[in-house]
């Protein structure tokens, strides 16, 4: 099909095949199909989420740091929702489509069945994560409390975990840098225990996310 594009300047037609207006258009297309676009900090990393919906067609996709994971061209249905996994532990992710009003949609991001606001909440709870820089490179390292797992930019660590007189320590190395996470009660039940994490004898911030 050839559609006549007409240059106002000179007045002459231009014609563009269809493939050449998409392969040159065809961004501006997908752009104005882009509803919403999350963040989410997991242990292997943060995690960009983007979802398109076609309010005309139904068109539904899902893009993971991306990469398209679900792509439904067709709905009759506008509102519903899509289920996927995310990161390196394929954590469960649901974006639920409702409709507000008339033609308006409301969408929001679950993870693991919680709202991502929820989730992110108890997340602080059970982890902690610092962000540090090693002769030039950036890490972040995550500590899954209840496992004693220690994640460093999407990887899961090889740790040993040793008794010290007032908690524990639980080695691990990035690089050549040698690297442990202490763990020493508060003494303050609401509190808990507080964990620190020490890389080549240097006390690192926890890092807020």
């Amino acid at each position: 099909i050839k559609s006549p594009l007409v240059t106002m300047a000179s007045r002459e037609e231009v014609t563009l095949s269809e493939e050449e207006v998409r392969s040159r258009y065809g961004h501006l297309e997908k752009m104005t199909d882009l509803v919403a676009v999350w963040e989410v900090a997991l242990s292997d990393g943060v995690h960009k989420i983007e979802f398109e919906h076609g309010t005309t067609s139904g068109k539904r996709v899902v893009y993971v740091d991306g990469k398209e994971e679900i792509r439904k061209e067709w709905m009759f249905k506008l509102v519903g929702k899509e289920t996927f996994t995310v990161g390196a532990s394929k954590t469960r992710a649901t974006i639920n489509i409702d409709a507000v009003s008339g033609f308006a949609y409301e969408y929001t991001l679950e993870i693991n069945g919680k709202s991502l606001k929820k989730y992110m909440e108890n997340r602080s709870k059970t982890t902690n994560t610092w962000v540090l820089s090693l002769g030039g490179k950036d890490y972040r390292i995550v500590l899954e409390k209840d496992t004693m797992d220690v994640w460093c930019n999407g990887r899961k660590m090889e740790t040993a975990g040793e008794f010290v007189e007032d908690g524990t320590e639980t080695h691990f190395s990035v690089g050549d840098h040698s690297c442990y996470i202490k763990a020493v009660s508060s003494g303050k039940r609401k509190e808990g225990i507080i964990h620190t994490l020490i890389v080549d004898d240097r006390e690192i911030p926890e890092a807020v996310e």
